[in-house]
C-alpha cells in the first residue's frame, strides 16, 4: 500500500471544522430501494459500459469514474455493486489500481477476494472534486445517484446488493450515503471516517461496519465511534462500550453489536494503529491486512436477498478442556436463512510461539463452506482443516488471530463442537 495515501489524508484534519458546516441537500432522485431480489434494466441486454475510465454529466458538471466489470460478465446474472471512495488527495484510479500494492489492494482488497470467490461483483470508483468529498449542496450525492442509475441501466445489478466503502474522506462520504441513501445501499464500510460530507436524513437503518485505529491522529477514534453510534440507534442495537485493544498490543478487536434489527447488523473493528485502512497486526500496513477479509465477510453475508429474515449470534461454549490447553478458540456465528458467517479467534495460551498452524474442526451436517478469509479451508464440509496463510503463520504467546468463513446451511447453523490446533484440543473462549 502506498504510504502517500496516509500522508495526504493528513490534510483532512484541517478541513474538519468547515466541511461539517457544508451540509447536504438531497439532490436527484434515488435510483432504487432495498427490497426483494431484483435485477435492473441492464439485465438481459448487451453491456452498455466496459471497464475503464468514463465521464458522466451530473449537476451541470462533467464527473469521472473508473469502472471494473468482472471477467466473464453474464448479462443474465445479477451482480453485487461496490462503490469504492477515495481518500483526501487520492483518486479514483488509486482505488481501482490498488496503488503501490497493485491488484492485491484494488478496491481495498475486495476485488481480489471477489475474483477468488466467483467474480460476482461490479466495482466502480467515482472521482471527487478537488480529490475530496466536500459535497457542497449535495452535489456528490447527486453524482452517486446519477452514477448508480447509469450502471443500473447499463449492466445487470442486483438492487438488493449495492454497497459503498471508503477511507478517511471516502469514509465520510460513505457515511453520508448511509445517512441519505439507506434505501439504495444495503451496507457501508467506513474506514477511519468522520462526518466530513454531511449527514442528510440519517434516521433510516443500514448495515454498518466501522474500522478505526485507536491512535488515529488525523480523525480521532471518537469521531468514528460517533458515526457508528448513529446506526447502533437506527438499527435498534443494544448500546455498549465496544472493547478495543490496548496501545502497543498490535492487535485488533471486532465486535458485532447485539439486539440489532434482523438484517441490519452493526460491527465495530478497532485496531492498535493510526490513520490507515490496511493495518497489519504485526506492524505496518499493506494488502495483507485483516480489514479486507472483515469487509468482504460483512458485505457477502447478505448474498441471496435483501437481508436475513432471522439473525442469530452464537458464541461457542463447548466442553473443551478448561485448563492446561495450549490454545483457546472462540467462534461467533452470524446466521440467516440458509447462510452463515463464522468468525474464529485463535489464541496461543502457551508460553512458546507458534510458527505455522492448522486448525481442525467438524462442521455440523448440512453446512458447506463457500468462501473464507485468513486461512485456506479443505474440504468444504465434514471434518475441515484450516491452514494459515503467509501473513498469519506466527502466533506469539498470549496473542490472537482472527480467521473465518462463509457457509451455506440446511437448517443447522450451530458452531463446531470442538477445535484442535496442531493436533491439540483447544479450550473454548
Amino acid at each position: 500500500m502506498s504510504r502517500r495515501r496516509v500522508v495526504l489524508a493528513m490534510a483532512v484534519a484541517g478541513a474538519v471544522a468547515f466541511l461539517g458546516a457544508a451540509g447536504i441537500a438531497v439532490g436527484g432522485t434515488a435510483p432504487g430501494q432495498v427490497g426483494a431480489l431484483a435485477g435492473t434494466a441492464g439485465c438481459g441486454k448487451a453491456p452498455a459500459l466496459a471497464s475503464g475510465q468514463h465521464t458522466i454529466s451530473s449537476g451541470g458538471q462533467n464527473r469521472t469514474y473508473v469502472l471494473r466489470v468482472p471477467p466473464g460478465y453474464d448479462n443474465n446474472r445479477q451482480y453485487r455493486l461496490f462503490v469504492g471512495l477515495h481518500w483526501r488527495g487520492g483518486t479514483a484510479n488509486d482505488v481501482d489500481s490498488g496503488g503501490g500494492d497493485g491488484y492485491n489492494w484494488s478496491y481495498y482488497g475486495l476485488r481480489r477476494l471477489s475474483d477468488t470467490a466467483n467474480n460476482g461483483t461490479i466495482f466502480v470508483a467515482p472521482q471527487g472534486n478537488g480529490n475530496g468529498w466536500a459535497n457542497p449542496g449535495g452535489q456528490d450525492l447527486t453524482f452517486i445517484d446519477d452514477l448508480v442509475r447509469l450502471l443500473d441501466n447499463s449492466l445487470c445489478v442486483d438492487t438488493a446488493q449495492r454497497y459503498a466503502g471508503g477511507f478517511s474522506y471516502g469514509g465520510g462520504m460513505s457515511y453520508a450515503l448511509a445517512c441519505a441513501r439507506a434505501k439504495v445501499f444495503r451496507a457501508v464500510v467506513v474506514y477511519s471516517g468522520a462526518e466530513l460530507s454531511g449527514c442528510s436524513g440519517g434516521s433510516d437503518p443500514i448495515a454498518y461496519l466501522g474500522i478505526h485505529g485507536i491512535s488515529d491522529n488525523v480523525l480521532g477514534i471518537g469521531l468514528g465511534r460517533g458515526l457508528r453510534d448513529r446506526f447502533v440507534r437506527n438499527n435498534g442495537c443494544t448500546a455498549q462500550n465496544a472493547p478495543e485493544p490496548r496501545a502497543g498490543s498490535r492487535t485488533h478487536v471486532v465486535t458485532a453489536f447485539s439486539g440489532c434489527r434482523a438484517g441490519y447488523p452493526v460491527v465495530w473493528a478497532a485496531f492498535d494503529g493510526g490513520h490507515t485502512p490496511g493495518p497489519i497486526d504485526s506492524g505496518g500496513d499493506g494488502w495483507r491486512t485483516w480489514t479486507s477479509g472483515e469487509a468482504w465477510k460483512f458485505i457477502t453475508q447478505f448474498d441471496g436477498g435483501p437481508g436475513p429474515t432471522t439473525t442469530t449470534t452464537t458464541t461457542t461454549t463447548t466442553s473443551n478442556p478448561p485448563g492446561g490447553a495450549d490454545c483457546r478458540v472462540g467462534d461467533v456465528i452470524n446466521a440467516w436463512n440458509t447462510g452463515l458467517t463464522s468468525n474464529i479467534t485463535i489464541t496461543n495460551t502457551s508460553s512458546t510461539p507458534i510458527s505455522g498452524w492448522s486448525l481442525v474442526f467438524t462442521l455440523p451436517g448440512g453446512q458447506t463452506i463457500t468462501s473464507g478469509w485468513g486461512a485456506t479451508y479443505s474440504p468444504a464440509s465434514g471434518q475441515v482443516t484450516a491452514r494459515n496463510v503467509s501473513y498469519n503463520a506466527d502466533i506469539a504467546p498470549n496473542a490472537s488471530i482472527t480467521v473465518g468463513f462463509q457457509a451455506n446451511h440446511t437448517g443447522n447453523a450451530s458452531a463446531p463442537a470442538s477445535f484442535a490446533l496442531n493436533g491439540k484440543t483447544c479450550a473454548a473462549a
